[in-house]
């Protein structure tokens, strides 16, 4: 019984807390959006090393007259997300 209480009481407590977080300041969000985009093209040139490992045991099976696996596609090199604070900012044209 102490234990269902106890869990109980950490499951609210960690709601409430998880709940209060501040939002994410501008460097933070760039930050986080930064790395979602590295991630996202780790996952590309992952899937283009598979790809290639594919075709060359596809290749080494392959029974005379049959065709060629597909071509793998490489992925384009990194590009950084252009972020609004890398953007000139609208509020100087609105000055004048």
């Amino acid at each position: 019984m102490k234990k269902i209480i106890a869990l109980t009481f950490c499951a609210f407590t960690a709601t409430s807390v998880m709940a209060a977080l501040p939002p994410l300041t501008p460097e933070a969000q760039e930050a986080a959006t930064l790395a979602k985009a590295k991630t996202a093209y780790g996952d590309r040139v992952g899937a283009f090393q598979l790809c290639q490992a594919q075709n060359r045991v596809a290749d080494k099976y392959r029974i005379s007259g049959a065709p060629a696996p597909a071509a793998c596609v490489a992925p384009p090199p990194f590009v950084a997300p252009v972020t609004a604070a890398a953007a000139p900012a609208p509020a100087a044209a609105a000055a004048k």
